[in-house]
């Protein structure tokens, strides 16, 4: 028998990844942290200790999870977690309250600039598509 390593081909890739901390980003935008703890052909994901952990410029939050299941179909990235790294982050934690605060704030931002965009299109004759980029179409 040759004694040569065997390559993982697929999602078996994944079953060197288990109880790993991941991070999993999904097709909606959100962001998960947990360690690994099942997979399966389809690349669903069993996660535990799930954090879903919100950016707003310089600033994160954490919401605790707990267990996290995630269609494989809804990953868009996945990667491991650097303890090292982790731990010099050039973010400030904030609490879970002043995060949502400053996601919603930001939002409304994002959605006064959309329809000024639209209304500057409008004038001039043409027309804003909507974003489909997080549309669940297909």
């Amino acid at each position: 028998m040759n004694n040569t390593v065997m390559e993982l081909e697929g999602t078996a890739h994944l079953l060197d990844e288990l109880d790993k901390k991941l991070m999993v980003l999904l097709r909606d935008g959100r962001t998960l942290i947990g360690y690994l703890r099942s997979v399966d052909q389809f690349a669903n994901l069993v996660l535990h200790r799930t954090i879903e952990r919100i950016h707003v410029g310089k600033e994160y939050g954490d919401i605790p999870r707990g267990v996290f299941i995630v269609r494989g179909e809804n990953v868009v990235l996945l990667g491991e977690i650097d303890a090292d790294k982790e731990a010099e982050l050039p973010l400030t934690e904030v609490s879970v309250d002043e995060i949502l605060d400053a996601q919603r704030q930001e939002q409304e931002l994002k959605q006064e600039q959309q329809k000024l965009v639209a209304k500057a299109l409008k004038e001039r004759g043409l027309h804003l598509m909507p974003d489909l980029t997080h549309d669940d179409m297909f």
